[in-house]
């Protein structure tokens, strides 16, 4: 599903016009992508929990050199789903 795809089902679900569906899904976007810039985590009760989680320092190797490089630490954004999602 696309982000287009779900802007047409929200709009389809809640009754409203394509272009207020547009403005909410962009709004929600933006408000999680926010949070995790913060650092913070945000939960939505039934569906899962955004966080950010931090990747340790590891070393790697090139796959066509062989040659052994030094991965930095960094952090990333994770996903982890509600149980009632999984169940689903």
């Amino acid at each position: 599903m696309t982000k287009a795809d779900l802007i047409e089902k929200i709009a389809e679900k809640a009754e409203l016009p394509k272009a207020d569906a547009e403005k909410a899904t962009n709004a929600l976007v933006e408000s999680i992508t926010e949070a995790l810039k913060r650092g913070d985590s945000i939960a939505l009760q039934g569906f899962g929990t955004f966080k950010v989680k931090d990747r340790a320092a590891r070393k790697a190797r090139n796959p066509r050199t062989g040659e052994e490089i030094n991965v930095a630490a960094s952090k990333s954004a994770a996903f982890s789903p509600a149980p009632t999602l999984k169940k689903l």
